[in-house]
């Protein structure tokens, strides 16, 4: 059947709801995991939430790349789509600086009346969080290049480029891990502990979603996916990326050196 129109009418899909399932699965196992020490449910959500990926994203790769259904105006209400979840990120993030700064700023009675609060040890800032630093910075630049290398149609320095931004974000995340294990502090030590996990724990999050993301996005390089003209999946990817990488930098300053 043909269409006198540019949109994409998306076919019937049963990914929204097996992706649904996999949610529910994965967060009613982490509280039978938390409070009853069973894994089972979690594991079974985790798997369905991973199949369900790798299917929905199969079905957008050929939608976009084989069947030429991301015309400009689809890719430009792609393009508007992203940008609106990417400032309801900043959003998602903006709480939790407020919950830092309103504990820090004005440290209550509870706390020592100081900040950090009274037998805590801050992290140094200038150990390990500076190298996540480092790191976060260098792949901005790797990603950049590998934009830069698919617009001039360079793919081989676009594949080194891209490979190298995804060894960096698997890279932090390791370093991340350590220094969560190496801290002096938990999640349950006062407000300090709280916001600290709370704020860097999903902003690990978010690399590790975003290094995904540029996984599948290395894949489909590989794989001839994408063109110096009709590449938003990359683009997509990019923005998240240096989202990520100016939430980093604020949680850096704000959290790792002024509130140590």
């Amino acid at each position: 059947m043909t269409h006198q129109h540019p949109f994409h009418l998306v076919d019937q899909s049963p990914w929204p709801l097996t992706a649904a399932f996999g949610a529910l699965m994965m967060t009613s196992g982490l509280i039978f995991w938390f409070h009853l020490g069973t894994i089972n449910i979690f594991i079974i959500g985790l798997i369905s939430t991973t199949l369900t990926c790798i299917n929905w994203w199969r079905d957008v790769i050929r939608e976009a790349t084989f069947q030429g259904h991301h015309t400009l105006i689809v890719i430009n209400g792609l393009r508007y789509g992203m940008i609106l979840f990417i400032t309801s990120e900043v959003c998602f993030f903006f709480a939790f600086f407020w919950a830092f700064f309103h504990s820090s700023l004005a440290p209550s009675i509870e706390i020592g009346v100081s900040w950090p609060p009274t037998g805590i040890t801050p992290l140094n800032p200038f150990l390990v969080p500076l190298l996540n630093t480092a790191v976060l910075l260098s792949s901005g630049v790797t990603i950049t290049w590998a934009h830069h290398s698919i617009i001039n149609n360079n793919r081989n320095e676009a594949i080194q480029a891209l490979s190298l931004t995804v060894i960096l974000g698997a890279y932090f995340t390791m370093l991340q891990i350590w220094e969560y294990f190496d801290a002096p502090f938990t999640i349950a030590d006062s407000v300090y502990g709280s916001t600290f996990f709370v704020a860097t724990g999903f902003h690990g999050l978010h690399v590790i979603i975003g290094t995904t993301f540029l996984t599948v996005c290395l894949y489909r390089l590989i794989n001839h996916h994408f063109s110096n003209h009709h590449h938003f999946g990359f683009e997509a990817a990019a923005w998240y990326w240096h989202f990520v990488d100016v939430v980093w930098l604020f949680l850096y300053v704000c959290i790792y050196w002024w509130g140590s």
